[in-house]
């Protein structure tokens, strides 16, 4: 028995294929993309009995063998080529108990390709709620296989379907049953064309632009013979394959499955006509969005608090502790602060997340996607343009890979330009610390300013995508035409593996991706910030000295001020006032210009970097919102940070394109340079009129 084998999970959309994943990797997973396409993968590993390992790869839901989009492609492709390196030993289909008929068709198909390949007919703790029953052995004589009955939220099974995985030889590979007799002769004459490849094969190769490693390119031209039919008989014949699928399905189903209709108790109708009324519906979203944003600052300040104290401490102990020099300086004034930065910000991203996963795994998502795509089709979107919109609140990079299921160019193109306008995850600090620096303590209806400041500016973000949507739909001369389908899935209790599996994996790639990249810039910011290039800054402390001479101040009071001038002529100093006069209308700084400029690079880094130059030269134990707090306007007096000057900064990063590696995607999926230029242009020229409008009404 070979000691590592490759195994394919494959599945329809919502059949808990995700849960089977979790529950045989746990948390031996990664996420990554297919070579070369920006469509996610995952896979892991799992240990199954006798020492061998199996390689899980959890492939792109998909409802049939005949793709529609991308990530459907991505299935066929695999299942084809038996050179790719995740070529699957074993393919083991996902089903769902309550779904059975429709996710059979994608099993039969599957069959006819002759791979090893079991069938897991999950949430199998329904079946008494729902009535069903069941005949095992009926059903695996009739379609040539072995099954795996299994509850992942009971956790009951998943040790038989590692059994059966690691016993896959055992696996009978005959078709269920003969589809080349919607044609015979058609079918007779290809296979006497190819002796030696696969007759279902060959037809996905006919009817679909997928690549087949196994056939050679003479094949490959020599198969363009046998379309000799119109796309038309083609389609036809496709039709009448998946009719003669679903009556071998419910031929099979009549004495395999029994339903005690009358047994079934379902409150899932019910519970769809308050949840997608029209009126009811939307009210409902909007108190959920309220409760979120209350509860992300109602319960996550203590940690807060305690994270941004612990860095400051943290920072002084290690000037405190290390002897002076210039690494000591780079960790305390540095490394430090500017990861505290993005670490403070942890437990709000996690709640975040932690409630999204919720929503998803309870099957209200599906629910609120079915709402908006009412007001989508207004705008000239689809509705599948509502899930990418509505994960970009995540990262607006997966976001934006998830228009590859919208079949229409135009439709496509639209969301993905305007997806960035969506509240990220990477917004979510720059507008906390500004929010809790400008926006006043107090509660209205129970509920408090900051958080009501914070659901508006996500409502700002989701509004201007829909109306930029609505004046590209004017624009863009594309013609197409497309059919929004969405599955309602059951409503069901969030599995606690799942939802942390999903928490802990966004907010480590949050946290370690947005790492790197403050670290790398807290670096560079700190020695750009610690040294300069000319005697104004090597002289500081005799220039401020001679300066205050006659003035009587204390020592402590003298450093702050040879720190100040060290750090205005330092080449970051410098740097920053370059750009400041184009800042200035706004309400900004040079420190905070610095500080967008650097957050192209991910606008998360902006707290990051302003921790780093405010820390340079700074003795005090302060935490980072102290020390912005007390930052005052050099020309105007007051706090820097005030009502004005916040409100600016929070629409400058509700509409800016601060982030290079959006636009990198952007590129790739539209395979053209102007798209991404066009978007940064725009949206940065946007975002500083509305920014400056807002500024100068307020001051």
């Amino acid at each position: 028995m070979p000691k590592h084998i490759n195994v394919a999970l494959i599945g329809n959309p919502n059949t808990g294929k995700t849960s089977v994943f979790n529950a045989l990797t746990g948390l031996n997973q990664k996420v990554g993309n297919y070579p070369g396409i920006t469509v996610e993968k995952k896979e892991g590993l799992c240990k199954l009995p006798r020492g061998v390992k199996a390689h899980i790869i959890d492939l792109p839901g998909t409802y049939s063998l005949n793709a529609s989009s991308l990530d459907e492609n991505v299935v066929i492709e695999l299942l084809l080529n038996k050179n790719d390196k995740d070529y699957p030993d074993v393919a083991v289909v996902v089903s769902d108990v309550e779904n059975l008929k429709r996710n059979l068709l994608l099993y039969t198909q599957i069959k006819d390709l002759q791979i090893p390949t079991i069938l897991v007919i999950n949430m199998s703790d329904r079946m008494a709620y729902k009535g069903i029953h069941l005949d095992i052995p009926y059903l695996e004589e009739q379609l040539q296989t072995k099954i795996a009955l299994i509850s992942t939220r009971k956790g009951k099974g998943i040790d038989q379907l590692k059994t059966l995985i690691a016993n896959f030889k055992e696996l009978p590979t005959t078709p269920c049953l003969n589809a080349s007799e919607i044609d015979p002769e058609y079918f007779t004459r290809l296979k006497k064309a190819f002796p030696n490849q696969l007759v279902y094969k060959l037809w996905l190769v006919i009817t679909q632009d997928v690549n087949f490693g196994k056939i050679d390119r003479n094949e490959v031209d020599a198969l363009q013979s046998f379309k000799t039919k119109s796309k038309a008989d083609l389609k036809r014949l496709q039709q009448k394959e998946t009719i003669k699928r679903y009556q071998f399905i419910n031929d099979t189903l009549k004495k395999g499955q029994t339903i005690d209709l009358k047994s079934a108790k379902d409150l899932r109708i019910k519970l769809d006509r308050i949840l997608t009324h029209k009126v009811w519906g939307y009210l409902i979203f909007f108190a959920i969005l309220l409760v979120l944003f209350q509860a992300i600052y109602d319960w996550t300040e203590v940690p807060m608090d305690f994270i941004d104290s612990t860095f400051a401490s943290l920072s002084e102990w290690t000037k405190n502790v290390l002897p002076e020099g210039a690494f000591t300086n780079l960790l305390a004034e540095g490394i430090i602060p500017g990861l505290g930065g993005i670490v403070i910000f942890i437990p709000q991203i996690a709640f975040l997340f932690l409630i999204i996963s919720i929503l998803e795994e309870s099957g209200y998502m599906s629910r609120v996607v079915f709402l908006m795509d009412r007001i989508m089709r207004r705008f000239g979107l689809s509705g599948k343009s509502v899930v990418p919109l509505i994960s970009g609140t995540a990262c607006a990079i997966p976001a934006i890979m998830a228009t590859r299921n919208i079949e229409s160019w135009k439709e496509r193109l639209i969301t993905i330009l305007v997806t960035p306008f969506t509240t990220c995850s990477a917004r979510l600090p720059v507008y906390l610390i500004i929010i809790s620096l400008v926006i006043p303590q107090g509660r209205v209806l129970g509920l408090s300013y900051q958080a009501l400041t914070l659901m508006l500016l996500y409502l700002i973000g989701f509004g201007t995508a829909i109306f930029s949507a609505w004046i590209l739909n004017k624009v863009l001369k594309i013609k197409s035409k497309s059919f929004f389908v969405v599955e309602m899935p059951n409503y069901k209790l969030p599995l606690v593996k799942n939802v942390a599996l999903t928490v802990l994996e966004k907010t480590k790639s949050f946290v370690f991706g947005a790492g790197k990249i403050i670290l790398a810039i807290s670096i560079v910011l700190w020695f750009l910030a610690s040294y300069g290039p000319s005697d104004d800054f090597n002289n500081a402390e005799e220039i401020v000295t001679t300066s205050y001479a006659s003035e009587n101040i204390s020592s402590e009071e003298l450093q702050q001020k040879i720190a100040s001038h060290k750090l205005e002529h330092s080449f970051i100093g410098i740097t920053g006032r370059a750009i400041e006069p184009a800042i200035r209308p706004l309400g900004y700084d040079w420190k905070i210009g610095i500080a967008i400029v650097s957050s192209f690079a991910a606008r998360e880094v902006f707290v990051g970097t302003l921790a780093t130059i405010y820390s340079v030269g700074s003795d005090e134990e302060e935490t980072i919102k102290n020390r912005m707090a007390g930052e005052v306007n050099p020309i105007l007096g007051g706090p820097l940070f005030n009502f004005a000057s916040g409100i600016s900064l929070l629409l400058f990063y509700a509409f800016a394109m601060q982030c290079m590696s959006t636009l990198a995607i952007v590129k790739r999926e539209t395979n053209s340079w102007k798209w991404p230029m066009l978007q940064l242009v725009i949206m940065s020229a946007f975002a500083y009129i509305v920014a400056l409008i807002a500024y100068q009404l307020l001051i």
